[in-house]
C-alpha cells in the first residue's frame, strides 16, 4: 500500500490527486455506533405500522409489531470489495391482548461506494440477506393451551424486499450526506475550494482510501492551476491506528491555495508607511524636487509572480514574490519606487471543526531589491531601513487577516472533527483526527 492514491489515477494527465483520506476500521466502528439509533428509529417508522381497525368477531386477530429494538449495528471492513452492515432487530408481537412473542430480524448486507457519471460518489448495496426467526414465545392467559407459533402474519408487515432496497438509509452517511464532499467552500467572499474525487474509493486492510483533486474558484470560475506534476501517493498509516479519518495534503495542495489567493489578488496590500514624503527627502535628496508639500508614503504591493510552498519535517513555508509601489498623492497615486519583495514565511498549522487554519507563524527574511527609481540610484540597505519593518509588519498581518477563517478541509455534513494531530512531513501533512457527530440544532 505504498502508493495508495496514485492507484487511482485515472488516464487523463489534467486529473492528479493533491490530497486524500483514509477513513480507518476505527472511523467504521464510530459510524456504526452513531447510525445504531438512527436505524432504530427508521424500522420504528416503517415496521410499526399504525394500529389496524378493531377486527371483526369472526376473523381471527391480525399480529401486530408492538417493539423494535436494535440490538446490534456493525459495519466492519471488507478489504478489495467495500463494507459488510451487519444489523440484529428485537420486535415484540403481538396477535391479542393475551399473546406476545418476541422475533428476531437480521440483515447481512455487503455494500460499497461507487462513483455515478455525475462524478458524486454513491452508497450501492450490493448483496442483502434478511431472515426472521422466533426467539421466545409467551401466552399469558391460557399457558396450558396448546400453542403453535406462525410468521407469516409478520412476514406481510416486514417487507423485505424494501427493506434490502433501503438498507443504506439506515446509516447516518446516505447519499445526500456523501454528495456534500464535493460542495465549494469559501476561503474569501470571492474564493472558493472544492474538493473532487477522481474515482471510487479502495478498500484495503487499513482503511476506505479516496484521492481527490482540489479546484479553486475564483467570482465562479475555476482557475486553471498548474496540475501536480506527480500524482500525490499517501505512506501506508499505522494498522493500528486509533484515529478515525486519516487526512493527507501535499505541498502542490498548499502552492495551489496561495497561488488561487493570488488569483484573487487577497495577497495584494495596501498601507501608510510611518514616513512622510519630508522625512523621506532627508535620506532621499531627489524626493524634494517631486512633492511641493509633504504627504504621506504608501506602499502599493501585489504579486509578481506565484508563491511556493515547502514542506520539510515538522516545518512548512510559504515563499512570496512582492513588488512593491511606493508614493505619494491623496487624490492621485504617483509611484516613485518599485520594490522587488521576497518574503520567506513560517506557517503554522491547526484545525478547528472542519477547517484548516493556517497562519503566518513568523516572517523567516524578507530580501528587497530595487527594481525601478524615479529618484535615482537606492542602495539595499537603505530600502531596509526606510521600508522592512513596515513591510514585515503588514505582510503578515495581511496573510493572517486573509485565511482568518480557515479553509475546509474535506469532509460530509452532519459531521465535525476532533483530536487532531497535524504532524508535517517532507512533501506532506499528515491529519488525523476523530469524527464526531454534530448536534441536531431546531
Amino acid at each position: 500500500l505504498s502508493i495508495l492514491l496514485s492507484l487511482l489515477v485515472p488516464a487523463q494527465t489534467t486529473r492528479s490527486p493533491d490530497c486524500g483520506g483514509i477513513l480507518t476500521p476505527s472511523g467504521l466502528r464510530y459510524l456504526a455506533e452513531v447510525s445504531k439509533p438512527h436505524a432504530e428509529s427508521v424500522l420504528r417508522h416503517d415496521l410499526m405500522a399504525p394500529p389496524a381497525p378493531a377486527p371483526s368477531p369472526v376473523s381471527p386477530s391480525r399480529k401486530q409489531i408492538i417493539s423494535v429494538k436494535v440490538d446490534n449495528f456493525s459495519l466492519t471492513l471488507i478489504p478489495d470489495t467495500g463494507m459488510r452492515l451487519s444489523i440484529e432487530v428485537d420486535l415484540g408481537v403481538t396477535s391479542a391482548p393475551s399473546t406476545t412473542k418476541e422475533m428476531r430480524l437480521s440483515i447481512l448486507a455487503d455494500l460499497h461506494v461507487e462513483m455515478n457519471p455525475e462524478g458524486n460518489l454513491e452508497l450501492v448495496t450490493s448483496d442483502c440477506k434478511p431472515t426472521l426467526e422466533e426467539v421466545q414465545s409467551t401466552e399469558e392467559v391460557d399457558r396450558s393451551a396448546p400453542h403453535k407459533s406462525s410468521g407469516s402474519d409478520v412476514d406481510k408487515q416486514i417487507n423485505v424486499e424494501k427493506i434490502c432496497l433501503e438498507v443504506s438509509k439506515l446509516l447516518l452517511f446516505p447519499n445526500e450526506r456523501l454528495m456534500t464532499l464535493a460542495a465549494p467552500f469559501p476561503i474569501t467572499p470571492s474564493c472558493q475550494v472544492q474538493y473532487l474525487p477522481l474515482a471510487a474509493p479502495m478498500y484495503s486492510e487499513q482503511g476506505i482510501i479516496i484521492s481527490l483533486q482540489t479546484t479553486f474558484q475564483v467570482a465562479g470560475s475555476v482557475i486553471p492551476l498548474p496540475v501536480s506534476p506527480v500524482p500525490f501517493s499517501m505512506p501506508e498509516p499505522a494498522s493500528s491506528s486509533p484515529s478515525h479519518l486519516i487526512l493527507a495534503f501535499s505541498k502542490h495542495f498548499y502552492t495551489s491555495l496561495f497561488s488561487a489567493l493570488e488569483e484573487c489578488g487577497a495577497l495584494n496590500v495596501s498601507f501608510l508607511s510611518s514616513l512622510t514624503t519630508a522625512t523621506l527627502a532627508e535620506k532621499i535628496t531627489q524626493m524634494g524636487s517631486l512633492f511641493q508639500e509633504d504627504l504621506p508614503v504608501v506602499l502599493q504591493a501585489v504579486t509578481r509572480s506565484s508563491p511556493h510552498v515547502v514542506l520539510e519535517e515538522d516545518k512548512a513555508i510559504v515563499k512570496l514574490f512582492l513588488t512593491a509601489q511606493i508614493g505619494a498623492g491623496a487624490s492621485l497615486f504617483q509611484s516613485f519606487l518599485s520594490v522587488n519583495v521576497d518574503v520567506t514565511a513560517w506557517l503554522h498549522l491547526s484545525v478547528a471543526d472542519t477547517r484548516m487554519i493556517i497562519s503566518v507563524a513568523a516572517i523567516e527574511d524578507i530580501e528587497l531589491s530595487l527594481a525601478a527609481s524615479d529618484v535615482g540610484p537606492v542602495l539595499a540597505a537603505l530600502l531596509e531601513e526606510l521600508f522592512l519593518p513596515t513591510i514585515r509588519e503588514e505582510v503578515l498581518a495581511q496573510i493572517n487577516g486573509v485565511l482568518r477563517q480557515g479553509v475546509s478541509l474535506p469532509h460530509i455534513a452532519g459531521f465535525t472533527y476532533t483530536n487532531v494531530n497535524i504532524t508535517i512531513h517532507k512533501d506532506y501533512v499528515l491529519t488525523p483526527c476523530n469524527l464526531k457527530l454534530e448536534a441536531r440544532t431546531g
